[in-house]
């Protein structure tokens, strides 16, 4: 079967950009580096560090491929993506500087913030979120880093735990890159990761009680 492979940063500089391969039926995305590595040896002292993602998502390095898959090599993002969970008020101006870059020609920022009404009009007094940090740390990294390989983009996103009140926000993101349409893109897959992937829960405080919020709301 043929599959086209990516590396990116440090490892694109030795194996290029990108490049087909062709493997047994049975192969996984470590068959896939190993023949990498074997056309450019230089890859091999990066391997332990390495992450890699099969058509656009994180996988094991014993997932099996298939047909026409699009293998990933991702060295750590370092000086891109930005992440933290935050006991606080969010500090915008600090994500933005983390993806300003002369290079970048756009930059869009979103903001969710904690409303006083909710979807079925009650009043909202406050917001609070409940995290597991030590899971939610790894994939919000995962997912910012996903959008920087998906289009070439800078991330910087902080999200809020704890008690959030109306009107601060919960979550920013701060997505740079060198066209508008790149930097929109990468900032909506990060909300839509975050809603959908994020092991973080929110309980909302109306007048009349509490209650959690439903997944994915």
């Amino acid at each position: 079967m043929r599959l086209e492979l990516r590396c990116f940063a440090s490892l694109r500089e030795i194996a290029g950009d990108r490049s087909e391969l062709s493997l047994a039926d049975d192969a996984t995305v470590e068959d896939a580096w190993k023949a990498l590595e074997a056309r450019h040896p230089g890859l091999r002292p990066h391997r332990s560090y390495v992450r890699v993602a099969r058509n656009g998502s994180y996988v094991a390095w014993d997932e099996r491929v298939a047909e026409g898959d699009v293998i990933a090599f991702l060295p750590p993002v370092s000086g891109g993506a930005t992440v933290a969970l935050v006991d606080g008020p969010i500090d915008l101006e600090r994500l933005e500087r983390a993806v300003a870059a002369p290079g970048h020609g756009a930059i869009v920022t979103f903001a969710g913030r904690a409303r006083d009404r909710a979807d079925d009009d009650r009043v909202v007094v406050e917001l609070e979120y409940e995290v597991y940090p030590e899971m939610a740390t790894t994939v919000l990294a995962e997912i910012a880093a996903e959008a920087e390989a998906r289009w070439g983009a800078a991330v910087a996103v902080a999200h809020r735990h704890g008690v959030v009140p109306i009107g601060e926000a919960a979550v920013v993101i701060v997505a740079a890159a060198m066209h508008r349409a790149a930097a929109y893109e990468a900032s909506r897959f990060v909300i839509e990761g975050i809603k959908q992937r994020l092991p973080i829960w929110k309980r909302e405080r109306f007048a009349d009680g509490r209650e959690w919020k439903r997944p994915g709301a």
